[in-house]
C-alpha cells in the first residue's frame, strides 16, 4: 500500500494595507465608501479675520485624509497672529498668511493636496467651500453665485472671544440614506403582517408546542412564539391583532401564561424574549415623518428629480403604496434558539429582504429606463427606508426664500417667547442673541456695543431692551473681534464633523445653524 502525501501550499495572508492602518479607527466609522468620498473631496476656505477658526476646521479635515484643499486668505501674517494661529510661527512674518497655513498644515498628512491659487473660475469644483466671518459682502456674493451654479455646500464660521455659530447653507434639499441607526432600531420582524414562508416557519415550529420537551419548548425563537399566540388571540377576538396599549398587556400575559416553570431552569429565556418583546415589535407599518417628508416633496430644480435617490425614493413610494408596508430591512435580532432553527430563520427574512429589493429595483428601472441604477444602491435604501433624512426640505418647490428675513424675525420671536417661560418650564435660555450679537459684526472686524445692537435692532427693534441681547452685544464688542484658539479649536472640530457627513452622506448633519457659548459650554442647533 502506498500512502500519499498531499501538500498543499496555503494562501497568503494580507494584511490590512498601510492606509487601512492609517485609517483604521475612521473606517470603522464610515467604511471605504465614506473614506473614498473624503479622498475625492475638494475643500476652499476663504480665511478672513484672525483666521484661527477656518484653519482649526481645515486641519480635522485634512488629518482624516480629504484628497485636496486650497486656502484664500489676502492677509499677510503679523505679530498678532502668532497668539492665536496654532499653525503659524515667527518664519512666517510678512509672508502670506495663505503660504504659510498650507505649508504647515501639510505637515499633518503629506497625502493631503492643495492649489495655493485658490482661484474660483480655474480650480477643479469644490466639494465643499468654508468661509470664516467677518467677510466683505463681495466674497459673500461671489460664493453664493459660485454655490447656485455648481451645487456646492457652504459653510460660514464666525468665532469671536467666547463665542462662535457655524451655518450650513445646502443647495437644495440634502438627502441621507446611511443614516447609521442603532443596530436595535432597525429590527422589523413584520408579526403582524407575516408573508406565507413566514408563516409557515412558525406553524410547522409550534404544531404541537404543549407537548414539546423542555429543550426544545425552551428554544423556539420568539419570533415563531409570538405569531403562534397571536394566531390564538385572531381567534378570539375576531380577527383583529392587538393594537392598543391595554390589548397588548392583555396579550404579553396570555404569552407569559405560557412559561413553563417546572423546569431545572425555572423559567424559559425564550418566553421572557418575547413578553419582553410584545410592546415593540407587536406593531402594524407605518410610514415613518422622515420618509413621508421623502415621499411628499416637490422638486423645484427638474435635475433634482433624476437623481438615483429620487429615482429609487419613487419607486419605494410605489412599493409602500401596493404592499401598504416598506420593504423588509431583512436583519433579524439576536435571541434564544437553536442554531439550526436561528439560521433558518434568518435565511427566510434575507431571502424577502432581497425578494423586496430587487421588486424596488425593477420599479426604479421601469421609472428610469435610461438610468443605470445600481442593485446595491437600492439594497441600502431599503435597508435603511425608515430611517432617511431629508436635510434643506423646506428648499423644495412652494418653500422659497427658507432664509429670508421672515423667517429669522419668526425664530426670533420664539425663542425670545420660550425664554420667558424657561423658568417655568425648566428649559435652558435660547442662543440666539449670541447669533444676533455675532451677525451684527459679520462685516466688520469690531464694533461697539451700541452699534452692534443698532444693526440688531434692524431685525429686532426691541432689542436694547432685551437683558441678554446687551450682554450678548458687550461681550462680542469686548472681543474686539479677537478669536480665542480653545474656543475657535472646538468649534473647527464640531464644523469639520458636519462636513464629513455632508462629504461622506453618511450620519446627519445639522439643519442648519450651530451656536455655541463658551461661558456655559452649551450648543443650540436651530433653523434659521
Amino acid at each position: 500500500m502506498t500512502e500519499v502525501v498531499m501538500r498543499q501550499t496555503p494562501p497568503i495572508l494580507h494584511g490590512p494595507s498601510e492606509k487601512e492602518r492609517k485609517y483604521d479607527r475612521q473606517l470603522r466609522l464610515w467604511a471605504a465608501s465614506g473614506q473614498a468620498a473624503l479622498e475625492s473631496a475638494n475643500i476652499l476656505l476663504v480665511n478672513s479675520g484672525a483666521g484661527t477658526v477656518g484653519i482649526e476646521t481645515l486641519k480635522n479635515l485634512v488629518l482624516p485624509g480629504i484628497g485636496r484643499f486650497a486656502i484664500y486668505d489676502d492677509a499677510v501674517v503679523e505679530k498678532a497672529d502668532l497668539g492665536v494661529n496654532f499653525f503659524l510661527d515667527e518664519t512666517g512674518l510678512g509672508k502670506p498668511r495663505s503660504q504659510c497655513l498650507t505649508e504647515l498644515i501639510l505637515e499633518l498628512n503629506p497625502e493631503g493636496d492643495s492649489a495655493l491659487e485658490a482661484l474660483l473660475a480655474t480650480s477643479p469644483i469644490f466639494t465643499t467651500i468654508v468661509f470664516t466671518y467677518p467677510a466683505g459682502a463681495e466674497y459673500s456674493s461671489l460664493l453664493q453665485e459660485y454655490s447656485k451654479q455648481h451645487k456646492t455646500p457652504l459653510v460660514a464660521i464666525h468665532s469671536a472671544g467666547f463665542y462662535s455659530y457655524f451655518q450650513i447653507q445646502l443647495p437644495g434639499a440634502f438627502p441621507i440614506v446611511d443614516t447609521h441607526p442603532e443596530e436595535t432600531a432597525t429590527t422589523d420582524i413584520r408579526l403582524l403582517t407575516p408573508w406565507p414562508e413566514l408563516s409557515e416557519f412558525a406553524k410547522e415550529l409550534t404544531k404541537d408546542i404543549d407537548n414539546l420537551d423542555n429543550h426544545e419548548h425552551g428554544h423556539l425563537p420568539f419570533v415563531a412564539i409570538l405569531l403562534h399566540y397571536l394566531e390564538q388571540w385572531r381567534e378570539t377576538h375576531n380577527g383583529s391583532n392587538p393594537l392598543t396599549y391595554k390589548e397588548k398587556i392583555e396579550f404579553r400575559r396570555l404569552v407569559q401564561v405560557a412559561t413553563r416553570t417546572n423546569n431545572p431552569e425555572g423559567g424559559e429565556e425564550n418566553f421572557e424574549e418575547a413578553v419582553a418583546a410584545v410592546l415593540k415589535t407587536v406593531t402594524a407599518p407605518s410610514l415613518p415623518s422622515g420618509l413621508r417628508e421623502v415621499f411628499e416633496y416637490k422638486h423645484s430644480d427638474p435635475n433634482e428629480q433624476v437623481s438615483g435617490f429620487w429615482i429609487i425614493a419613487d419607486a419605494v413610494k410605489k412599493f409602500y403604496a401596493e404592499h401598504k408596508c416598506l420593504p423588509l430591512p431583512g436583519s433579524v435580532p439576536d435571541m434564544k434558539a437553536q442554531s439550526k432553527v436561528y439560521i433558518q430563520l434568518q435565511n427566510i427574512y434575507k431571502k424577502k429582504a432581497r425578494q423586496d429589493a430587487a421588486e424596488v429595483l425593477k420599479t426604479a428601472q421601469e421609472i428610469a429606463p435610461d438610468r443605470d441604477i445600481e442593485a446595491a444602491e437600492v439594497e441600502l435604501f431599503c435597508k435603511n427606508a425608515a430611517f432617511v433624512k431629508l436635510i434643506n426640505a423646506t428648499g423644495g418647490a412652494g418653500h422659497r426664500d427658507t432664509n429670508n428675513a421672515d423667517r429669522l424675525k419668526a425664530v426670533i420671536a420664539q425663542e425670545l417667547e420660550n425664554d420667558e417661560n424657561a423658568e417655568v418650564t425648566m428649559t435652558p435660555l435660547s442662543l440666539l442673541p449670541i447669533y444676533l450679537a455675532l451677525q451684527a459684526t459679520g462685516r466688520v472686524a469690531s464694533a461697539s456695543a451700541d452699534e452692534i445692537l443698532a444693526e440688531v435692532a434692524k431685525t429686532v427693534p426691541e432689542a436694547s431692551q432685551n437683558e441678554r441681547i446687551r450682554n450678548a452685544a458687550q461681550e462680542v464688542a469686548r472681543a474686539e473681534g479677537g478669536e480665542l484658539h480653545n474656543i475657535s479649536a472646538l468649534t473647527g472640530g464640531m464644523v469639520a464633523q458636519e462636513m464629513i457627513k455632508i462629504i461622506t452622506k453618511q450620519y446627519i448633519p445639522i439643519d442648519n445653524t450651530c451656536i455655541f457659548d463658551g461661558i456655559s459650554s452649551r450648543c443650540q442647533v436651530v433653523r434659521l
